[in-house]
C-alpha cells in the first residue's frame, strides 16, 4: 500500500517543555493553559530531591540529552525548561544553548526569563516575591531579578528543601502567605515562585484580595511560550487580559 506524504499538510508549531523528574504540576498546568489542539511534547531532566544551590547547578550537564529525547519531526516554536530556581542558578543564556545543542528552535524560555518579560510587559518594577525553598535557593533568583531593574523588596517562604513536599503546599496556605506578603506594601506585583507550587487556581483570588497583579512561574512560562508560537492560550488573571 502506497501512501502520498506530499498530500498531508505541514505540521503546526509545537511547544516543547523539559520538565524536572520529582515535578508533579507543570505539565498538567500546561495542559491546562494551551489549546488542546496544541502539539506540545515534554521531556524529563534528573534533578536531585533536596533543593539546593549545588543540585541546580548540577541539572546543567543534562540538558541537552534532554531536549534531545524531544521528537526531532517537530517543528518547535518555542522550548520551555521548567525550573526557577534553576534558570537563576544556570543562567538563561547557558540554558538555551545547552538546549538549542539537542533540539533546535529559535526560543528558548524559562521561568525567570519569562518572569521578566511579563513584568516588563505589565510595568511592573517591584516584586513581593513567594518561594517555597529555603533562603540559599532564592538568593540567586533575587540576584538576577535585580540585574534586569526588578527590585524584590518583599519575600516570604515555606522553608521547604524537599522537593516533594513543596506541591503538598495547599491552595489557602499559599493566599494566606501572598496576601501578608502584600500588605507589607511598595509592591507592584506578587510571584509565586516554583514550577511545582500549585498555583493557578489561587491567582486570580490573590489579585482580588490584594489589587496587584500576581504572576506565577507555570503561568508566566505558558505565557511567553504561547506568545512565541501565536499559540492564544488560556493565562490565568490579569497577565491573560492585558
Amino acid at each position: 500500500m502506497s501512501f502520498d506524504y506530499t498530500s498531508v499538510p505541514d505540521m503546526a508549531p509545537a511547544l516543547g517543555l523539559i520538565v524536572l523528574q520529582p515535578d508533579e504540576t507543570l505539565e498538567g498546568d500546561m495542559r491546562a493553559m494551551l489549546p488542546l489542539e496544541t502539539a506540545f511534547y515534554v521531556s524529563r531532566v534528573p534533578s536531585a530531591d533536596e533543593v539546593s544551590s549545588v543540585a541546580l547547578a548540577t541539572m546543567a550537564s543534562h540538558l541537552k540529552d534532554s531536549a534531545a529525547l524531544l521528537p526531532k519531526a517537530a517543528h518547535f516554536a518555542s522550548i520551555g525548561y521548567g525550573c526557577t530556581s534553576g534558570s537563576a542558578e544556570i543562567g538563561s543564556e547557558r540554558i538555551a544553548a545547552f538546549i538549542q545543542e539537542g533540539a533546535a528552535s529559535p526560543h528558548v524560555t524559562n521561568p525567570l526569563s519569562a518572569l521578566i518579560a511579563a513584568c516588563q510587559h505589565l510595568g511592573v518594577t517591584r516584586l513581593a516575591l513567594l518561594s517555597p525553598y529555603v533562603a540559599e535557593v532564592s538568593a540567586k533568583l533575587l540576584d538576577a531579578l535585580a540585574a534586569h531593574g526588578i527590585e524584590t523588596p518583599v519575600f516570604g517562604s515555606f522553608d521547604e528543601a524537599e522537593e516533594a513536599k513543596v506541591v503538598r503546599i495547599d491552595g489557602p496556605s499559599i493566599i494566606a502567605a501572598a496576601t501578608d506578603l502584600a500588605q507589607q506594601g511598595g509592591v507592584d506585583a506578587i510571584f509565586l515562585s516554583c514550577t511545582n507550587l500549585r498555583t493557578l487556581s489561587v491567582i486570580e483570588r490573590i489579585e482580588a484580595e490584594t489589587r496587584l497583579f500576581c504572576l506565577s512561574s507555570n503561568q508566566v512560562l505558558a505565557w511567553h511560550m504561547a506568545q512565541a508560537a501565536g499559540i492564544a492560550a488560556k493565562i490565568p488573571g490579569r497577565l491573560g487580559q492585558v
